[in-house]
């Protein structure tokens, strides 16, 4: 593995152990050019993902990018960061097992909102602001109303 401070090709690794139960390894390194430590963190990947937009652009998949997009919707609500990655981890784990390559991002979104319906319902309401893309407090009113008769 390269080093992200000097470039040095060739780290070592002082200490590796089972990360997110063990659905990663942690990895200590060490750069014998410059002495820096830095940690990296491998996963499974069952297949490569590609997300399809709405406007039929087709990009790859983005864990970071989910991950994100679930931090901010999680932002001030009591929930932890291992119950955060465990989300996304199971998340993941459902698209790369559904059997398709190609995935539709509204598909994402959906299972997105359902996993935080489930954990948190402010959160819920937050990803669906941005999701469904409301634009004034009547959006916000009908989303709540519906939210409401469902329960």
């Amino acid at each position: 593995m390269k080093c992200p401070f000097c470039g040095f090709e060739d780290t070592q690794v002082k200490d590796s152990r089972p990360a997110e139960d063990s659905a990663a390894i942690r990895r200590r390194r060490a750069c014998p050019e410059c002495g820096a430590r830095f940690t990296t963190f491998e996963r499974v990947q069952l297949r490569e993902i590609t997300i399809i937009k709405t406007d039929g652009r087709r990009v790859p998949f983005e864990r970071e990018k989910l991950a994100r997009s679930i931090r901010v919707a999680l932002r001030k609500r009591p929930v932890d960061e291992d119950r955060i990655e465990k989300l996304v981890n199971s998340i993941q784990r459902r698209l790369e097992t559904e059997g398709e390559s190609d995935i539709p991002s509204n598909k994402i979104g959906e299972i997105v909102m359902e996993t935080l319906k489930e954990l948190d319902q402010v959160a819920y309401v937050r990803f669906a602001s941005v999701y469904r893309n409301f634009g004034e407090a009547k959006d916000f009113q009908a989303f709540l109303g519906e939210l409401g008769r469902k329960e």
